[in-house]
């Protein structure tokens, strides 16, 4: 076996050290924080081999779950088209290409169609590469779309002539994940990072013959606060909205009148969100202006201020207001209540004819976020499309009838190698905190599991800003449970399953609740039979990576097994930087570190400060050189930290993609491999490798 990375980290200068509150703080692994020294990428680059030579033996396991989960997706697949206009998008992809192809065509199936964007031509020659939105202006003639070929999650922007396929504008670099076509369709609104990694201004590009250097409309000063641009599905006008993690601020302008000047609806004021669009002359708001879990007013565009909105829905203790789509006829509300997402649909006033959708299984998830291309762009429609899935139920393209309630399955995701939902079993327990509070857990496993605690087991946790993890489905999680796994997800605090109130119980000086909420969910399923300590496992990635390295520090002893995929764990560090990219606007989040009660906080779980000489459970760490969100040193650092001070001898492994950014590989066969290598280390650690 390759031995350990030879350089110690921390050996290689003097410890870094730096005073603040009073207290001395010494960091013997800063150094890995430089990315521009060659002994850095060598430090990773032996970590990779030496995951690789540890792995080496499950090799022959990886190979089969990566023809398992290779198996079970359409190798020849494509997406429901979308109207937009007279047209009809839609991307495709073949067997053996690793990326999307993405077209157009006029009308019926019959019509010949456009290509527009290929993704595989674009990837040729790089590690990464992901088209991230693909816009038609108003008429058709152009389209707009988003380029990422490094992973960071920092696109070029083209706009394309359809006529001609030429490239009349682009590639416009350092751009964000937004962008809105004015009514000429010449006019485009885009948004720009700053240093930090945050969309700070908005800028207009004009095409034509006429063309001018493009215009800055919007910088946003505060630190805290990131912009979005969109244009309403009324098309009547183009958004501005300026937001952090507890405030929001919307600005408007007439999408015929891109030159404008941009109007505040309502000006910003702490720990106040409200989110617009717009129907008819009025804006329609969902706001949590005393109201925890949002009310949902209007307002006139002529005065659109607070002291014009007007109620509709009123605040609701058991029910979570999540978004807003308004359609010429119909009003649709996204809601959640006893944790699961619901539709409430109406005429546009918002009180006439309810009713809410009626799905076919009691846990269940849906989304009606676009993959690239936007899923319900035609103010006129008369369905509703989002994806629907379960635990036990593949993905789901479903047109819901807003008028007769019809429900339309356009398309459900084929399982190539066979599926038989009826073999598995998914159900919702609730595990009890040390403060009382009643957690939720979604299970699902194969049919006849005796409770008799000699499972593996897989337990999920993301808690944090709010999102809610969905009991989705996911073909790649049979390979876990045809060998005998238990998948669980624990919707700790931090998330809004039961509520906002379920969110803000989550950050700031509260977090600790998001790591008794995830162990509680770990002693509950070992208390029931589902599994052992020495057969349970843990994965979370992001700020998930923070719940999982926190609770291994608090409870080792619990778990036998961790994956952490680019596990957000030197909060001290990140938080005490500025100029990394997004710490400001994490204040809202985690706690500003100038104050002292704050930085106690953050202090008591940051899991790269609370690293301790004990035995820690057999450990899978993922980053990825490129990542803007959680950097490369934050997980190599905690490795490191961990292979100093740990008392055992499990496998510790640090896996860093060389060239990808926070979300892994963007081939689909790239990102199977990947997967399979981090199932195949769980499989082989929990001693699970044989099929049932």
């Amino acid at each position: 076996m390759t031995n350990i990375p030879a350089t110690p980290p921390g050996a290689k200068t003097a410890p870094y050290r730096f005073e603040h509150l009073g207290q001395t703080f010494e960091d013997p692994y800063a150094w890995l924080q430089d990315k521009s020294d060659p002994e850095v990428i060598a430090y990773l680059e032996a970590e990779n081999a030496y995951a690789r030579a540890a792995l080496r033996h499950t090799e022959p396991l990886q190979e089969q779950l990566y023809q398992e989960m290779r198996g079970r997706i359409q190798e020849d697949d494509s997406s429901v088209p979308v109207q937009h206009g007279d047209y009809l998008y839609y991307w495709q992809i073949r067997a053996d290409q690793q990326y999307r192809v993405f077209y157009r065509r006029r009308g019926a199936a019959g019509a010949s169609e456009q290509l527009l964007v290929d993704e595989n031509a674009l990837a040729e020659g790089k590690a990464y590469c992901r088209v991230a939105f693909l816009v038609p202006s108003p008429d058709n003639a152009l389209v707009a779309y988003a380029v990422d070929t490094t992973g960071s999650w920092v696109f070029d922007l083209y706009i394309q002539d359809m006529a001609t396929g030429a490239t009349v504008a682009g590639p416009i670099p350092n751009t964000a994940w937004t962008v809105a076509w004015a009514s000429d369709s010449r006019t485009l609104l885009y948004t720009l990072f700053d240093a930090a990694h945050r969309p700070y201004k908005v800028a207009r590009h004009t095409v034509g013959p006429a063309e001018a250097n493009d215009v800055l409309i919007y910088h946003e000063p505060d630190e805290a606060f990131s912009l979005l641009v969109e244009r309403t599905r009324s098309g009547a006008y183009l958004l501005i909205t300026a937001r952090s993690h507890s405030a929001t601020e919307v600005r408007y302008i007439p999408a015929g009148e891109p030159t404008a000047q941009p109007r505040v609806i309502e000006p910003r004021r702490p720990w106040v969100e409200y989110y617009a669009t717009h129907h008819g002359d009025h804006f329609l708001i969902y706001t949590n202006d005393a109201a925890e879990n949002f009310r949902l007013v209007e307002t006139p565009v002529s005065e659109p201020g607070l002291a014009n909105w007007r109620p509709i829905l009123p605040h609701r203790e058991d029910i979570l207001i999540e978004g807003l789509d308004a359609f010429r006829d119909y009003l649709v509300v996204y809601e959640r209540k006893a944790g699961l997402k619901q539709i409430r649909v109406s005429d546009p006033d918002g009180l006439s004819n309810v009713r809410n959708v009626a799905f076919p299984e009691q846990a269940y998830t849906f989304s009606v976020v676009a993959s690239a291309i936007d899923v319900n762009p035609e103010f006129d429609a008369q369905a509703l499309r989002f994806e629907y899935s379960s635990l036990i139920t593949p993905d789901s393209t479903i047109d819901y009838g807003l008028a007769t309630g019809a429900w339309n399955v356009r398309k459900q995701k084929e399982i190539p190698s066979g599926y038989d939902s009826m073999a598995y079993t998914s159900e919702r327990i609730h595990a009890v905190a040390p403060d009382g509070a009643r957690v939720p857990i979604s299970l699902v496993y194969r049919k006849g599991l005796r409770r008799d605690s000699s499972h593996p087991c897989l337990l999920y946790g993301y808690g944090a800003y709010g999102y809610s993890t969905e009991p989705a489905f996911d073909s790649r999680r049979l390979s876990l449970l045809d060998r005998g796994f238990v998948f669980a997800i624990g919707h700790v605090r931090g998330g809004s399953e039961l509520g906002r109130r379920w969110y803000e119980q989550g950050r700031l000086q509260h977090k600790q609740n998001s790591f008794d909420d995830f162990i509680a969910c770990a002693e509950h399923l070992i208390a029931q039979g589902y599994t052992s300590p020495d057969r349970l496992a843990i994965q979370g990635g992001s700020a998930g990576g923070l719940l999982v390295s926190a609770v291994v520090n608090q409870r080792p002893e619990l778990f036998a097994a961790v994956v952490a995929m680019v596990p957000f764990t030197n909060v001290i560090t990140a938080m005490l930087d500025p100029e990394l990219p997004l710490t400001v606007p994490e204040y809202e989040q985690w706690g500003n570190p100038e104050d002292p009660k704050a930085f106690a906080t953050m202090l008591a779980y940051s899991p790269y400060e609370n690293v301790r000489p004990t035995a820690y459970p057999s450990m899978y760490v993922k980053a990825g050189l490129n990542d803007l969100q959680v950097p490369f040193w934050d997980p190599a650092k905690w490795v490191a930290k961990l292979r100093a001070l740990r008392t055992d001898d499990r496998p510790l492994l640090l896996v860093t993609n060389m060239g990808a950014g926070h979300s892994g590989a963007s081939g689909r066969y790239d990102h199977l491999r990947e997967d399979a290598q981090a199932y195949a280390f769980m499989i082989d650690e929990l001693g699970a490798g044989g099929r049932l």
